[in-house]
C-alpha cells in the first residue's frame, strides 16, 4: 500500500532521474521529490506528469553544487539520490570503452556535488559490477572523508516487490549515523502472470485499443515460426534444425541460450534491459501470446504502475526511446524499498530538520 502522507521534513533530489522511476517510488513513500536532472529530453514528459515534480535537463557534470542545493527546500532533511548511467559497468558492455567515454567520470561528479551541496543523506543505485572499479571506492571514500556513514551491498530487486530477477548494488550514506537496507519485503518474489497476466492479449505487431503503450514490435515470418516453437523457460535449442540462427551454431553463439527464449508464467521476468521489446534480445518472449513483451507490460515488470505515461497523446509511440525509459529506469517498487529505508534511518534517530544546512 502507498503512504499517502506526504512527509514535508524531506526534500529530495534525483540526479540522473529517467522517466521517474526512483521518484515515483520516494513519492508512493511520502518522501517530495523538489527536482530531477537529466540529460534525455525525453524523460520531461513521464517525469513531470507522473510525479507532478520540476525536470531540469541538464548534464550533471556541469551543475554547480549551490544550483543544486537550492533545489532543496530550506529547513529540511535533505536526501540526494542518483542513478549514474550504467553503462560503462555492465556486463553487457564487455566492448564498451569506458575510458573514453564522460560517463565514466559522472560518478566523481555525484561525489563533487554531495561535497558541495551537503544532503543530509545521500543514494545511488546501479549494477553490481560498479564495485569492481575505482571509481565507486573513491565515491564511497569521499563520502566517508566527508562525514558520512555509508553502507552498501547488491540487492536482488524481487525481494522487494519487482516481478523479475534484478541485481543492483545499493548505497546508503548519511551524515547522522548509521543507516543500512530494510530486509527483504517479498520472500516470495511477484511472478510474471501475477504482474501481466491479466492484461488484454494482442498480437505480434499490434496495439491495444485502450492503452497505446500496450503494443508489440512486429515478427519476421522465420521468428513468428521461431516462437511457435519455443516453450516458457525453454531455448533456442529446442527449435528444429532449419530455425537455429547461424551465429547460435558458432562456439560463441552457444553460449547464449536465452536469447530468442519465453518467459515462464510461474517465475519473475529476466532482467529488463533497453532493448527488452525485442524477442531476439534475451528472453523477452511472451510466456503464452505468440510475440515479445509489449513496452506496457515491460514497465509493469520494472514496477510501473499501470496507467504510468511515457509519452504524450499527441505524440507517437516509438520503441527505441521508451524502451531505452523503462530499461534504464530503477524499479519503482526498489525505489519505495529505498524509501523506506532512509524513513526508518530518520525515526529510529530522531533526526529532525535543520536549518541552512548545519548538523544536529
Amino acid at each position: 500500500m502507498a503512504n499517502n502522507k506526504v512527509n514535508n521534513d524531506f526534500s529530495c533530489v534525483d540526479l540522473f532521474c529517467g522517466a521517474g522511476g526512483l521518484t515515483h517510488g520516494f513519492i508512493l513513500e511520502g518522501l517530495p521529490v523538489n527536482a530531477g536532472i537529466d540529460l534525455d529530453p525525453a524523460c520531461r514528459y513521464p517525469y513531470e506528469v507522473n510525479n507532478e515534480a520540476t525536470f531540469i535537463e541538464q548534464d550533471v557534470a556541469k551543475m554547480e553544487a549551490g544550483e543544486l542545493a537550492s533545489l532543496f527546500s530550506p529547513g529540511t532533511i535533505k536526501v540526494l539520490a542518483g542513478c549514474a548511467p550504467c553503462q560503462p559497468f555492465s556486463t553487457y558492455s564487455q566492448r564498451y570503452d569506458t575510458m573514453s567515454d564522460g560517463k565514466w567520470s559522472l560518478l566523481y561528479e555525484f561525489g563533487r556535488l554531495v561535497e558541495g551541496a551537503r544532503p543530509d543523506i545521500v543514494t545511488m543505485e546501479n549494477v553490481p559490477t560498479v564495485q569492481r572499479h575505482e571509481v565507486f571506492k573513491d565515491f564511497s571514500a569521499k563520502l566517508e572523508e566527508l562525514g558520512y556513514r555509508v553502507w552498501s551491498d547488491v540487492v536482488e530487486c524481487a525481494h522487494y516487490g519487482v516481478p523479475q530477477t534484478r541485481r543492483r548494488i545499493v548505497l546508503l550514506a548519511s551524515l547522522h549515523g548509521s543507516i543500512e537496507m530494510i530486509e527483504p519485503t517479498h520472500p516470495h518474489p511477484k511472478t510474471v502472470k501475477q504482474a501481466i497476466g491479466r492484461l488484454r492479449p494482442i498480437a505480434a505487431g499490434e496495439r491495444a485499443p485502450r492503452d497505446r503503450l500496450h503494443t508489440a514490435s512486429s515478427l519476421s515470418p522465420k521468428n513468428l515460426k521461431r516462437i511457435r516453437a519455443s516453450r516458457p523457460g525453454g531455448t533456442w535449442r529446442d527449435w528444429p534444425p532449419h530455425l537455429v540462427a547461424d551465429c547460435h551454431k558458432e562456439g560463441s553463439g552457444r553460449t547464449y541460450p536465452s536469447v530468442y527464449g519465453r518467459m515462464e508464467w510461474d517465475k519473475p521476468a529476466p532482467t529488463m534491459t533497453t532493448q527488452c521489446y525485442g524477442y531476439g534480445n534475451g528472453r523477452f518472449g511472451h510466456p503464452e501470446q505468440d510475440r515479445a513483451i509489449s513496452l506496457r507490460e515491460a514497465a509493469i515488470l520494472q514496477s510501473f504502475p499501470r496507467g504510468y505515461k511515457f509519452v504524450d497523446r499527441d505524440e507517437p509511440v516509438e520503441f527505441n526511446p521508451i524502451g531505452r525509459m523503462i530499461g534504464n529506469a530503477v524499479p519503482v517498487s526498489l525505489g519505495r524499498a529505498i524509501a523506506q529505508s532512509i524513513s526508518a534511518h530518520v525515526a529510529e534517530l530522531n533526526v529532525r530538520p535543520t536549518r541552512r544546512g548545519k548538523r544536529n
